[in-house]
């Protein structure tokens, strides 16, 4: 079960091997590439509803689900293991009222191999994993740095 600490811990710990901060899903392909990487290292958490700088913005929790489950459906060949832990935030903690909540999501992504990237335009797939804080393609992961 998630609570108050381990957000904030998540949050001051940044972006890194295991953690992506999103404020939303904007794109399924997009974070189907963060979720074929997360799956194909070290398993992760993308935590929604919080900003790069770790701002809490908050969202709408079944939104988003449906974004990462509909990305996973559509783009990753198999489909990951993707579990959900919500979370809720009160801007006043002695005012618990719907106006005063801030709304997140950890999609917990399980490290299983290979999840790979369908790529409709081409028919081609391709594998994406992570590398310190950046989700890359199976190529340049494999670059020398």
């Amino acid at each position: 079960m998630v609570d108050g600490d381990f957000i904030k811990k998540l949050i001051k710990d940044r972006e890194n091997l295991t953690l992506d901060l999103k404020l939303k899903i904007t794109s399924k392909r997009k974070i189907a590439k963060t979720i074929s990487a997360f799956a194909n290292t070290e398993g992760g958490i993308i935590l929604i509803g919080v900003s790069d700088e770790g701002n809490l913005v908050g969202i709408d929790i079944e939104e988003e689900k449906y974004m990462i489950n509909s990305a996973n459906e559509e783009f990753c060949v198999p489909q990951a293991q993707i579990n959900f832990e919500e979370f809720t935030f009160w801007i006043d903690e002695k005012n618990h009222t719907e106006e005063n909540e801030i709304n997140l999501l950890l999609a917990i992504i399980k490290k299983s191999k290979p999840i790979k990237i369908f790529v409709k335009e081409s028919g081609k797939t391709e594998a994406y994993f992570r590398k310190k804080d950046q989700t890359l393609s199976e190529s340049n992961y494999l670059l020398p740095k």
